[in-house]
């Protein structure tokens, strides 16, 4: 059994978002707009170009998202997607590319569970938590 986040964009920005997330984390991106989805099946008010379902397979994680064509557009709230580095210098990169354009809630430091933690919001307004995976730790 696996648990997965799955990420609603407001205002058309799924695509971009992901396309970002591609170029921080790598893997493998598959997107599917509107325009793919038959007439019938497509949800009332979305733009041909947003997207239906998108995916980021990095290693054994999953991220999917789509655009949310009856979203008001306001802040995600209640979650974050939490990602963990294997160390420091990669959780310092991915940090660092997340928080670009957005907002930093938490700098990323040494706490006493992790080499490093910090929390942001991105550019598209998703909350994340970056940390450092710990040989030591059990949760």
């Amino acid at each position: 059994m696996a648990f997965n986040a799955y990420v609603f964009f407001s205002g058309g920005t799924c695509a971009e978002a992901f396309e970002h997330y591609r170029d921080v984390f790598g893997g493998e991106l598959a997107v599917m707009r509107m325009s793919e989805v038959p007439q019938e099946a497509r949800m009332p008010g979305a733009e041909p170009d947003f997207v239906m379902h998108a995916s980021l397979r990095v290693g054994d994680g999953l991220l999917m998202g789509s655009d949310d064509p009856t979203g008001d557009g306001g802040p995600k709230q209640g979650l974050s997607v939490s990602y963990s580095a294997p160390d420091a210098d990669t959780a310092r990169r991915v940090f660092d590319a997340l928080a670009q354009g957005g907002e930093v809630t938490m700098a990323l430091e040494p706490t006493f569970w992790s080499a490093a933690f910090g929390m942001c919001t991105d550019r598209f307004g998703v909350p994340w938590m970056v940390d450092v995976e710990s040989s030591g730790a059990s949760a």
